[in-house]
């Protein structure tokens, strides 16, 4: 709602709130609650942070506003939040080797075979090709599922092509 998250901008800088305060929770609200729905939320909210540091009150107030107004418009996603379900996994399980293919060939690749059968997304249509970049006893697993909220739809449908392919590839289909 712009108008109650303007109130209670309004209510926190008449109430003495440090603007910087607001501005680090804004950005968190950037990040976490509306994420890849509209990554642009990110780009506007350190604007205004780094704006306000420019030119400082009260005019620093017009760029706080504008990110407010911004973020309570936004669609909203916290998909980004799988990041501590990827976090969960290493804890639980630990690391896993990384695929030769993923190996830097530079130093070992002549005598260890690494980065053998690496395929060069940019080679294929779309810059995309189906290969395993998480460690074999990973393959399939999931942490990321956008939602349908602006721009992360697009991804999702992007994202699901590219899963489909990836299953093939894996035999799962």
């Amino acid at each position: 709602d712009p108008d109650a998250a303007l109130y209670w901008l309004a209510k926190m800088i008449a109430a003495g709130e440090d603007p910087r305060f607001i501005l680090r929770r804004l950005l968190v609200l950037a990040s976490e609650d509306i994420g890849l729905a509209d990554p642009n939320a990110l780009t506007v909210t350190t604007a205004a942070m780094q704006s306000y540091e420019y030119i400082g009150l009260p005019e620093g107030l017009y760029p706080i506003a504008e990110a407010t107004l911004y973020l309570s418009t936004a669609p909203k996603s916290n998909s980004v939040g799988s990041y501590f379900e990827a976090a969960k996994w290493i804890e639980e399980h630990g690391v896993g080797s990384v695929p030769t293919p993923l190996m830097d060939p530079s130093r070992d690749g002549k005598g260890l075979g690494h980065g053998k059968g690496y395929l060069y997304p940019h080679l294929f249509p779309g810059h995309h090709v189906a290969q395993n970049y998480l460690p074999k006893e990973m393959t399939g697993k999931r942490f990321y599922e956008p939602s349908n909220q602006g721009y992360e739809q697009e991804i999702a449908d992007r994202l699901k092509a590219w899963r489909e392919r990836l299953d093939e590839f894996n035999g799962k289909k």
